[in-house]
């Protein structure tokens, strides 16, 4: 017995909460560089007041995975209890984030913001799994895609918008423009509509109609194989590299958020001799055992995709918090926050992040189908990733700011990728039981490099390219060349 098929209306009903989330997202990665610079912020400072998104999403991820391949509330179901509760919370705090007094608040902010997107997030990766057959995964997570799309572009263009219905774009130092704090305001009801559209209009199918599909495997039982007969010291060499990590911060007088770098390096290690424990105690099934015990025991194929997932990613969260900076200081002439040049750019940028959004939102359904028809999906995510890096190239030798919008062609292509072909080849590979926490674990690929960015590159700029931030494209178009290059490794089939 087979999963009805779903049409394209259950299709839309599934991932349209996704366009919501996206909205919130893209208000933040288009607005939240502006945000601390008008607060008073310096361009190095900026990775370490962006390290709250990336270590939410780290910590938050599996924990909401683990969690809600065991949750069935009945008629509230599996999934949808957290898409809600992390709408809710988002939406709080994009209402609050433009009355912001100052950078420490606004840094709490995002990390709530952050933590609650991804609540909201996680799940609708598994969710598309759930609820459609195998042979309509790739469908599915187009549509997703289109969806994280249109919502990123609604959300990146809120302050253009405005400022041409009249809404002020001016701003004094220690202030947030009115067109900033309206957008944020505006998204946070969008986010929260469209989560609740999902929520209503779908319903969830029950651990016995899972078992009648014949989904339900003994998920249990691969966690604990995977740490069954391991040494409880396995743990020490990641707390040995923390260990030399913050004695090299502290001996080269690196910037100290690697510090952070290392506690993390140094607390997984911990994480593994604690969770080694458990399963020796017969307790594998504890959250920390589950975690640690599914990491460890990743199918080959997702550790593949893991490792193109780093290096992609590595270049977005770059993009993300330098494009705004790069494009006030090169391409209108003003690096000063204060500045009408400066607020000019920010928007100009939220028209560029519309622009890469709205075109992985045509070529998630237009362009994707057809490449991975012929090429595969695997060498077309490759095509894809060379696409993007030579978009970011692009951002070195343009300077007219209306010629970035072809550079934003090249990195939608790669965004559309990036969102679905990865999650199209592993969703069908892995056991139903264990969906949400695979999925959990793989966003760890997400947002690990985001933490070596928002930990790294702040050290590496200030040596290299003190003020200089346009080399930050130089090094995203590199990371998205290395990422094509892994995508070759994976099964010529997929």
């Amino acid at each position: 017995m087979d999963k009805p098929r779903q049409g394209w209306a259950g299709l839309w009903n599934i991932s349209f909460g996704f366009f919501g989330i996206q909205i919130g997202f893209a208000l933040q990665n288009a607005n939240m560089s502006r945000v601390f610079q008008s607060l008073g912020s310096g361009i190095d400072d900026l990775p370490a007041l962006w390290i709250a998104a990336p270590l939410t999403g780290l910590l938050v991820q599996p924990i909401v995975g683990h969690m809600s391949d065991r949750t069935w509330l009945g008629r509230f179901g599996r999934r949808r209890p957290y898409f809600l509760a992390g709408a809710v919370l988002a939406t709080i705090a994009l209402l609050i984030m433009p009355e912001s007094g100052g950078l420490l608040m606004a840094a709490m902010l995002l990390w709530m913001l952050d933590a609650s997107l991804n609540v909201s997030m996680e799940p609708f990766r598994a969710f598309v799994g759930d609820m459609l057959r195998k042979d309509q995964h790739t469908a599915g997570y187009a549509v997703q895609t289109a969806f994280i799309g249109a919502g990123a572009v609604v959300g990146s263009l809120f302050p253009y918008v405005l400022e041409h219905f009249g809404v002020s774009n001016a701003a004094a130092l220690g202030q947030i423009p009115d067109t900033v704090r309206y957008s944020f305001w505006a998204g946070g009801l969008a986010l929260l509509a469209a989560v609740l559209w999902t929520v209503l209009t779908t319903q969830e199918y029950s651990p016995q109609e899972q078992a009648a599909f014949g989904d339900v495997q003994d998920g249990e039982s691969i966690a604990a194989a995977a740490l069954a007969g391991r040494s409880l010291w396995t743990g020490l060499p990641w707390i040995a590299a923390g260990v030399m990590i913050a004695l090299i911060v502290q001996h080269w007088s690196l910037e100290k958020e690697v510090y952070l770098l290392a506690a993390l390096l140094a607390g997984y290690g911990l994480a593994v001799m604690a969770a080694i424990g458990l399963a020796r105690a017969g307790r594998s099934a504890s959250m920390l055992a589950g975690i640690v015990g599914d990491f460890s025991g990743m199918p080959p194929l997702m550790k593949k995709l893991a490792f193109v997932q780093f290096f992609s990613w590595s270049a977005l969260f770059i993009m993300w918090i330098n494009t705004t900076p790069v494009v006030a200081q090169y391409h209108f002439g003003s690096g000063d926050p204060a500045s009408a040049a400066y607020q000019e750019a920010g928007n100009w940028v939220g028209v560029l992040f519309s622009v890469y959004n709205g075109v992985a939102a045509i070529a998630a359904l237009a362009l994707l189908p057809l490449l991975s028809a012929k090429l595969g999906k695997a060498r077309t995510h490759a095509l894809c990733l060379v696409m993007g890096a030579l978009g970011f190239a692009g951002f070195m030798v343009l300077r007219d700011p209306r010629a970035l919008l072809a550079c934003e062609v090249g990195i939608g292509i790669a965004w559309a990728s990036i969102l679905a072909m990865p999650y199209a080849i592993l969703a069908s590979s892995l056991p139903q039981s264990k969906l949400g926490i695979y999925m959990g674990l793989f966003n760890v690929f997400v947002v690990l490099p985001q933490l070596l960015v928002a930990t790294v590159m702040g050290s590496i700029m200030k040596a290299f390219f003190p003020g200089e931030p346009i080399w930050t494209m130089a090094f995203a178009a590199g990371t998205l060349l290395v990422a094509a290059l892994a995508s070759l490794r994976i099964e010529r089939r997929t």
